[in-house]
């Protein structure tokens, strides 16, 4: 057992689009003060209008209270974030890109209590586009990681719960966390695997709920009827956020517990007034 309080790290689901953005902007600073956060993490390839990201919605986010953020499929989405991938820090492509890619494999940022946390990001090959050998990608950034670097978090952004699963076993005491995204459903699978990494198949997502995985059900509903291709819209309506806290001894790297968080827009308004509170 560490000597030194455990690191509690946030990963948040899938943002999706404004109503996402919006929901972990209101609720991010409060929840920093809530749940003593240390780093929060979040996912944003859908925040711009549901697909990719753009450099404007890199620095809102940032200036909400996200440390760092990680990619997915969608991340060339919008041509305009290379830049920001190139230069910036605090955001990672998948690691098991092409070395080319726009982008850095993974990241290595100080907590508030200045404690290096390395955070990368992973791609599935289970019904996702053809990438390169996600096992191996890991190998390469683990074997790359400077060795005062203990707390490790992944994001495995991948379709299928086996393949998650993989990922979670092959990596079991060798990551503080593997946590995944994609699906924008939730699981209820968060567990400590035997060798201290904790693992959940998806953190869920951030956005519109009264949805379909966050588009206008109205618009879904009918390509799937008809066969007619629609615009599918973001929707707008029973916004929450959906994330996973891990605590992790910061001297082993080990985690120490999990626990899934959801958070409605009514609690997210709570959490705003809560951060104005301190600030004032």
């Amino acid at each position: 057992m560490s000597s030194a309080s455990p690191l509690r790290i946030l990963l948040i689901g899938d943002i999706v689009g404004k109503p996402g953005r919006q929901i972990v902007v209101r609720a991010v600073p409060g929840l920093k003060i809530a749940e003593r956060l240390d780093f929060v993490v979040a996912n944003a390839e859908n925040a711009a209008g549901g697909s990719g990201l753009t450099p404007e919605i890199f620095y809102e986010l940032s200036a909400g209270g996200v440390d760092c953020i990680t990619m997915g499929d969608h991340i060339y989405r919008r041509r305009e974030i290379y830049s920001v991938l190139e230069r910036e820090p605090r955001i990672v492509r998948p690691a098991n890109y092409p070395v080319d890619a726009p982008g850095r494999a993974f990241t290595v940022l100080p907590t508030a209590r200045q404690t290096p946390v390395a955070v990368f990001s992973l791609l599935g090959r289970i019904f996702m586009p053809p990438v390169d050998c996600p096992l191996q990608a890991a190998d390469r950034v683990l074997a790359e990681l400077p060795p005062e670097v203990r707390v490790v978090l992944v994001d495995y952004h991948a379709e299928a719960t086996s393949d998650k699963q993989i990922m979670g076993r092959y990596l079991d005491g060798r990551v503080s966390a593997v946590l995944g995204t994609h699906t924008h459903v939730a699981t209820a699978d968060q567990q400590i695997l035997p060798g201290g990494t904790a693992f959940q198949c998806d953190v869920g997502m951030t956005g519109p709920h009264q949805s379909i995985i966050g588009r206008r059900i109205d618009r879904v509903l009918e390509t799937a009827r008809t066969f007619r291709p629609t615009h599918f819209e973001v929707a707008t309506d029973d916004c929450r956020l959906h994330g996973t806290i891990v605590e992790i001894e910061p001297e082993t790297g080990r985690a120490a517990a999990i626990r899934r968080l959801v958070v409605t827009q009514p609690e997210a308004e709570q959490l705003a007034a809560l951060a104005q509170r301190e600030k004032g």
